[in-house]
């Protein structure tokens, strides 16, 4: 059977979807060997829920907490509260602290991989001080820690609104690295994902920024275990990499060369902490695995065709990439509607949802290719595109 999707400019097209998925076998929790492979994850609105995008978000914890444990069931590990759990963007920090004791609790039953997202999201909007920043990251610090789960100093609003040069963040981030008890990750999240983090790190200037980030880590590399960078600028990362400090890692966030960072070179490679492997998890652990192996051509093999539906998914405006991400996980089944918090379902086009469709089912990521389509069509009905 075929299906009708729309066409840029009007009309519809026939596309023959695949009608069985692709083979993707469970680790069984193993642990990959030769990277270490975060998902951040996304979260499962509750559709019964009668709520609207400006009051806290209603979550479906059930739904939310089975994929965390289908992303552990292949042996990757999981970011939780980050930028794909809409952190900012529908979920509140009461929802995120409360995301994050429920996910470490079960990460700690199945012995799963979890870091989960510091930030300062609790204060109110408007301006604040470098002091109430350094409080609110205290606090959420203090939450992650507690729950026995790695922590992850997320880049913060409010610290790029309050502070006037780079020494207030070498001063922010050093306060808060000299009392983790644990080494942390520190995430540089680009203003393509937040506007708001424009100018982080001091300055607009990417170059003067990423001095700024070298010498934090510098100053603390027994405190930081690693970097989680998300500028989509690969030549970049793999400069900033080479000048880490031995013993510190780079997690790749870059949702567009992803294959090719995590690979490596003669002189390195990245880890991984990426948005995308959200609903790329049992092929990305897959082709982790070959690589284990030491064999390279084969990770490339099965990374490499998943980029265009990456960059499709993360395309601007960027940070609504995860509405592509919450289409993709009902489709496969992993929750039973396409209902956001925040109501930010809305926030991508018909024939974007479509084209995420046809590419995600040409890679053979559905489970149940014919589930797919029949939701798929469900949802291009309600749009007024009949089949």
């Amino acid at each position: 059977m075929t299906i009708l999707l729309p066409r840029a400019g009007g009309g519809t097209y026939r596309y023959q979807p695949r009608t069985e998925p692709a083979a993707f076998a469970s680790g069984g929790g193993a642990p990959l060997a030769s990277r270490t492979v975060f998902s951040a994850a996304h979260v499962v609105a509750d559709p019964y829920a009668d709520v609207s995008p400006d009051v806290p978000a209603a979550v479906d914890w059930d739904a939310t907490l089975a994929f965390r444990h289908h992303l552990w069931s292949h042996g990757l590990g999981v970011a939780e509260a980050m930028d794909t759990a809409q952190r900012g963007m529908g979920l509140d920090w009461p929802g995120a602290a409360e995301l994050i004791r429920r996910s470490a609790a079960e990460a700690g039953s199945v012995g799963g991989a979890i870091a989960c997202g510091v930030g300062t999201d609790q204060l109110p909007s408007g301006e604040v001080t470098l002091h109430q920043v350094v409080e609110a990251y205290e606090d959420q610090l203090a939450l992650v820690e507690e729950t026995g789960a790695q922590a992850i100093l997320m880049a913060s609003r409010a610290l790029a609104a309050a502070a006037k040069s780079p020494d207030d963040y070498l001063e922010v981030y050093g306060h808060l690295l000299r009392q983790c008890s644990e080494p942390v990750i520190l995430h540089w999240l680009g203003p393509m994902f937040d506007p708001a983090l424009d100018g982080y790190w001091g300055s607009a200037d990417l170059d003067a920024a990423t001095e700024t980030f070298l010498e934090v880590i510098k100053a603390h590399p027994d405190k930081v275990d690693g970097i989680k960078v998300s500028l989509l600028d690969a030549e970049r990362e793999v400069d900033l990499r080479r000048r880490l400090p031995d013993g510190v890692r780079c997690y790749t966030g870059d949702d567009f060369n992803y294959p090719e960072l995590i690979a490596g070179d003669e002189r390195g490679f990245s880890h991984a902490l990426l948005g995308i492997f959200d609903p790329l998890g049992p092929l990305a652990a897959e082709a982790v695995r070959v690589l284990d192996t030491g064999d390279r051509q084969g990770f490339r093999a099965l990374l490499d065709p998943t980029v265009e539906l990456s960059r499709h998914l993360f395309q601007k405006p960027t940070r609504f990439y995860k509405t592509g991400v919450v289409l993709l996980a009902w489709l496969a089944g992993h929750q039973s509607h396409f209902t956001m918090v925040g109501g930010l379902q809305s926030a991508r086009s018909l024939l974007h949802l479509a084209r995420a469709y046809e590419l995600a089912d040409g890679l053979g990521l559905f489970p149940d290719p014919a589930l797919a389509q029949r939701r798929m069509t469900s949802l291009l009905n309600v749009y007024g595109v009949d089949q």
